[in-house]
């Protein structure tokens, strides 16, 4: 097995400028062969309310079901770094969110991620304070996806893009490990990778973020409809699904991928 991957390893990864490639997994089978190909963090993403089960948005994932996708892909697991989502509701309240952060970590996950702003700062204390690893979710959060009315790219005028920046630095203060963004403007994801210290993961946010995130199903070309626009069928140049996956990581660390035809401009 390699060497497991780590928060330290994330920032070191940051420090020195190199870029780093996640992967979403729901099971043993494809966390095995993700992390064997390279991957340094896995993300049992939410995601697979919609991925596996079918539904339009992430909002009828329970925490049961989190915990039951953790527990598989920890088994599967070679060393990645197991990010687990907290599905909706599931922090609502400080107390709510300590108890679920603590039945994924027991699961199997090594940090948990949580969508949200400047009111997640008590939360995201809690959590660091207790020894549990957060993860920030800011820009489009699939969650608030009947606030925002929609699936929209997030932080296209100044005024939000300035609000973003000071989530983000606040979100850190507050003990957040890792940030990711999705569907944000590249030069935007650029600012806000340069105003924090912890590695930010952009999914649909351009080529400047610290690392890179895509949902396995969408990067090898298995999700039914139009895909996203940031989302590029890796299994459409290579001969196998490992040799998809072993690409999207080469491609990620080269900063091939995402290119400007899978990015957001402002």
């Amino acid at each position: 097995m390699p060497m497991a991957v780590t928060i330290n390893t994330l920032r070191e990864y940051k420090q020195k400028g190199e870029a780093f490639a996640a992967l979403t997994s729901y099971d043993a089978t494809f966390a095995h062969a993700v992390s064997s190909a390279g991957v340094d963090v896995i993300l049992i993403g939410d995601s697979l309310g919609m991925v596996l089960q079918g539904h339009d948005s992430t909002l009828p994932v329970t925490m049961e079901q989190m915990v039951y996708h953790t527990r598989a892909v920890a088994k599967g697991n070679q060393g990645a770094l197991v990010v687990a989502d907290m599905p909706f509701m599931s922090y609502g309240t400080t107390e709510q969110a300590l108890n679920n952060a603590a039945e994924l970590m027991r699961a199997g996950a090594q940090m948990v991620k949580l969508e949200g702003t400047d009111w997640m700062t008590d939360t995201i204390s809690a959590l660091s304070q207790r020894g549990v690893p957060v993860c920030a979710h800011l820009g489009l959060t699939p969650q608030f996806v009947n606030k925002f009315g929609g699936y929209k790219v997030q932080g296209r005028d100044e005024h939000h893009a300035e609000q973003m920046i000071e989530h983000a630095c606040l979100l850190e203060r507050a003990g957040a490990d890792v940030i990711v963004l999705e569907c944000v403007p590249a030069p935007l994801a650029a600012r806000i990778t340069q105003a924090v210290k912890a590695p930010v993961i952009g999914i649909g946010a351009g080529a400047d973020t610290d690392g890179q995130v895509l949902v396995v199903h969408d990067m090898l070309g298995l999700t039914p409809g139009r895909p996203p626009r940031f989302v590029k069928n890796f299994l459409a140049e290579s001969d196998s699904v490992q040799d998809a996956i072993k690409a999207y990581v080469d491609a990620v660390r080269r900063r091939q991928f995402p290119a400007e035809e899978h990015s957001f401009q402002a």
